[in-house]
């Protein structure tokens, strides 16, 4: 006796329809027309795929709009006014608006999640405590990666990197930075590189967020990289220079990023939003172009960033809907392109936090069901999915919309009740 059978289920790059059998929170078998017993759900065709990764977002600091002040849209006004805000944060408050967040991005399909934290004297361990109990409590829906990091700068910020150390003691998974707001951008690539060797923790950097090409930081972090042997647990986000390389320059940077197995995170949302705000004309986008560096055989993913705050003022968490925005930006219409933007929120963004990502015999059923015919059609209409499991338990469930013609009783609305996804 089967726990649950998914029929006709499609999945990505799959011509047939197949049957996907659970047993005690695992797929025990994936056949077309499946003969067994146990309750079973038709999907008459959906896509099935293992979920959507979200690489990059700040929890600690979403939904702060009701309390930002005044601020002019620039970069550095928005750290000016979360700096502000941010020393009235308590656990509390970060966990809750981190709750909401998280709930949000649950419905929208999102299972595993890289989430950065500041960590300095001004917030102390407040938001690191409040996400890491956040991790815990949501374990049931999502696996969540804490990545701690100095906004506001490590060498010109005494007491940030003994926090760090704390933060990493007591069970954060990785170490970010964010070099262009340090004094000295090299010497805190150089302390962030010796930190993460001494805790063995993977790097995930904030970078280059300007538009001018004739300097950064990404070439010392490749040099670092390669002579710490951390190859492969990179990440390098924003990236935003890398809009403005010709496409000589781009492809040597590519090999390099290749070479040196380093991963990028694309954040259109906020590079948009924030990128050329000096200029009143001819506006730069201002987002790095990954589906080129992806050709190149870069690591890529597209990311959420910030919801609701002064970096980014919009947001509902959708990964699909991110997808979209980005292929609107890089003008990007053709099918294996917009198939290319659904793997850089599914699986090439799995391979960016070390997570398996597969819909297989032996695998646990995390897994979300999404009413479209394939991955392209998914990005081009925006699709929502319309159930998730973790371990072969439901955890969220969005009816399809329906229709009521002049014909239909409003009564027999009001009477009725919205059907389960499948019976138990």
């Amino acid at each position: 006796m089967l726990d649950l059978i998914l029929r006709k289920v499609r999945l990505a790059d799959q011509e047939a329809l197949v049957d996907i059998a659970i047993r005690d929170g695992v797929i025990v078998d994936i056949v077309p027309n499946l003969v067994a017993d146990g309750p079973s759900y038709d999907l008459d065709g959906n896509l099935v795929c293992p979920g959507f990764v979200e690489t990059h977002i700040h929890l600690d600091k979403a939904c702060l709009m009701d309390r930002s002040g005044d601020h002019d849209g620039t970069l550095a006004s928005a750290i000016m006014a979360v700096a502000k805000a941010k020393a009235a944060f308590t656990e509390d408050d970060v966990y809750n608006r981190g709750r909401k967040t998280i709930e949000k991005a649950i419905v929208q399909g999102t299972n595993t999640m890289r989430t950065h934290v500041e960590t300095d004297p001004r917030v102390d361990l407040r938001s690191f405590n409040a996400i890491r109990q956040l991790k815990k409590d949501y374990a049931w829906a999502l696996d969540l990666q804490i990545c701690v990091f100095p906004q506001e700068g490590l060498t010109n910020d005494p007491g940030t990197e003994d926090l760090l150390r704390q933060a990493l003691d007591q069970g954060a998974d990785l170490l970010g930075g964010c070099p262009y707001t340090d004094r000295d951008p090299l010497a805190q690539i150089d302390r962030l590189f010796k930190l993460a060797v001494d805790f063995d923790v993977d790097l995930d950097f904030h970078l280059d967020f300007d538009l001018e090409p004739s300097w950064n930081h990404l070439d010392e972090v490749v040099r670092k990289t390669v002579a710490h042997g951390w190859q492969g647990r990179v990440t390098v986000g924003h990236v935003t220079k890398l809009s403005m390389l010709p496409p000589a320059e781009l492809q040597a940077m590519a090999k390099r990023l290749v070479d040196a197995d380093i991963a990028v995170t694309v954040l259109p949302s906020t590079d948009l939003f924030l990128m050329g705000r000096g200029q009143h004309y001819a506006v730069p986008r201002g987002v790095a172009p990954a589906y080129l560096l992806a050709e190149q055989g870069v690591r890529c993913s597209i990311s959420t960033n910030n919801v609701l705050n002064p970096f980014t003022p919009y947001g509902d968490c959708s990964l699909v809907r991110m997808a979209n925005l980005y292929a609107n930006i890089a003008q990007i219409g053709d099918m294996p392109g917009l198939s290319t933007c659904f793997d850089m929120v599914t699986e090439a963004a799995a391979r960016i936090v070390g997570r398996d990502h597969a819909i297989g015999i032996g695998v646990p059923a995390t897994l979300i069901a999404l009413p479209a015919a394939d991955k392209a059609k998914v990005v081009a209409e925006i699709t929502r999915p319309s159930f998730g499991m973790k371990n072969g338990r439901m955890t969220f469930h969005q009816p399809a919309a329906e229709l009521y013609g002049p014909n239909h009783s409003d009564a027999e609305f009001i009477a009725g009740s919205l059907p389960p996804p499948f019976a138990r």
